[in-house]
């Protein structure tokens, strides 16, 4: 199992204790940092078969400045980097800041391009104009290698997504009883786009809803895409891993 999106600098510490403890049980993690204040945090996590990536969340868009653009270029180099993000548009927690959100989301796809790294994606709205201005912004921009995180299936970002060749991350909300329609779009998209992640310590999947999430837990959304896509466990395990691998390039 490949957990290719995971806060694991969000973790207190018996949390962490416990999730390394089950590390050896998955092929890879990939642990973004979203905050400069956590950024060094995350470097230090990223051992072993933790890797990291590093980004600006849109959330915190606003403290995009020179500074800041200084320090994402000096993580981003890490030997063990394999990503940049996430990034994106929140208009859930703050529509206010769509400005920022798109400078800050123009300078990490440029810094992706510039490393070819993998950019990965957030998006979140009340009413799917976030995930409308990001499809948007995939058709204009054309990013090589990019990743829709937690993907939610919206038609639109489907659309683009496809148009662009983007990877489709599942999380926990693929195993919820009323997300048939989410289940519906992972049986539509090509098998070699798909990959699945927990999101840690958000996005729990069933059985645990409610409760922090754990690299562990992905045992649960991997367990639903193979039922959606009516393959073996193992089969489906083995496709994920390998379509991270191409997309994240670790061993």
């Amino acid at each position: 199992m490949t957990d290719t999106h995971a806060h694991l600098d969000f973790l207190e510490p018996e949390e962490l204790s416990e999730a390394r403890a089950h590390l050896p049980e998955l092929k890879a993690v990939l642990t973004l940092g979203v905050d400069p204040r956590r950024w060094e945090r995350t470097l230090e996590l990223a051992q072993g078969n933790v890797y990291a990536a590093f980004g600006l969340h849109p959330t915190s868009a606003h403290l995009l400045s020179p500074e800041v653009e200084e320090a994402l270029r000096h993580y981003a180099r890490g030997e063990r980097v394999r990503a940049i993000g996430e990034t994106g548009l929140d208009y859930y927690w703050t529509p206010e800041t769509k400005g920022a959100q798109l400078k800050a989301l123009d300078f990490q796809a440029a810094l992706a391009e510039e490393l070819g790294l993998p950019l990965v994606l957030h998006v979140r709205s009340r009413d799917g104009r976030a995930e409308e201005d990001l499809a948007a912004w995939l058709l204009l921009h054309r990013p090589r290698k990019v990743v829709l995180h937690a993907y939610g299936g919206h038609p639109a970002l489907e659309e683009a997504g496809l148009e662009v060749g983007a990877y489709f991350s599942f999380a926990g909300p693929l195993t919820y009883k009323k997300n048939e329609a989410l289940r519906e779009a992972a049986r539509r998209l090509p098998r070699e786009r798909l990959l699945v992640e927990t999101d840690t310590p958000f996005l729990p999947p069933e059985p645990h809803r409610g409760k922090r999430n754990r690299p562990l837990y992905m045992r649960h959304t991997l367990q639903r895409l193979a039922e959606v896509l009516s393959l073996p466990f193992p089969e489906a395990e083995a496709l994920t891993d390998e379509n991270a691998k191409a997309c994240f390039a670790w061993a």
